[in-house]
């Protein structure tokens, strides 16, 4: 919808939100276009010295699409079963590994791995360490159908449903105003 339109995600999920946030709906802008333009965001995401081709970018738009559904499901939205399998199928062939010192415990990225394993590795770390200090259900994606923009809640309550109230919050409810109008 419209980048900062709100403050980021938390440095964790950053990449999460930049990865799902590459395709614009509503302009119908897609940044990830190419294996070089997933090249490119991949080296703004400290994920460089890899070569990415034809199927690293059909696999790192379907995480980017099974990743805006687990975004979706935090406004209470059921995650569709084809995103749930593709999660599964390109998570297990990226996988993390758990460092444990005396700060903690810690994922990184398994080492050797390559093209959109190595996207989907560095995504899913972060996601993990959202997922320990309580931000991950806090990664959304706007429940307007034209948007779907990943924003992050920084509500107080985490109950938010739209990326920006002024835009996407107003035609919604516009719409339901103009259908209790109606009836």
């Amino acid at each position: 919808m419209q980048p900062g339109a709100r403050a980021p995600a938390p440095a964790a999920l950053l990449p999460a939100q930049d990865l799902v946030n590459t395709l614009d709906l509503e302009a119908e802008r897609d940044l990830l276009g190419s294996p070089a333009d997933l090249r490119r965001w991949a080296k703004e995401h400290a994920v460089s010295g890899h070569s990415f081709g034809a199927d690293d970018l059909a696999d790192t738009i379907e995480f980017r699409e099974a990743l805006r559904d687990v975004c979706l499901s935090h406004t209470g939205v059921e995650i569709p079963a084809a995103s749930s399998a593709a999660l599964d199928r390109l998570l297990r062939r990226a996988p993390l590994l758990l460092s444990v010192d005396t700060a903690g415990a810690s994922v990184r990225p398994a080492d050797g791995l390559g093209g959109a394993e190595a996207v989907v590795a560095m995504v899913a770390a972060g996601i993990a360490q959202a997922t320990a200090d309580g931000s991950w259900p806090r990664l959304k994606a706007c429940a307007s159908d034209r948007c779907r923009w990943v924003y992050y809640d920084r509500s107080p309550s985490g109950r938010s449903r739209w990326c920006t109230m002024a835009i996407c919050g107003s035609r919604a409810k516009m719409r339901a105003y103009r259908e209790r109008s109606k009836a």
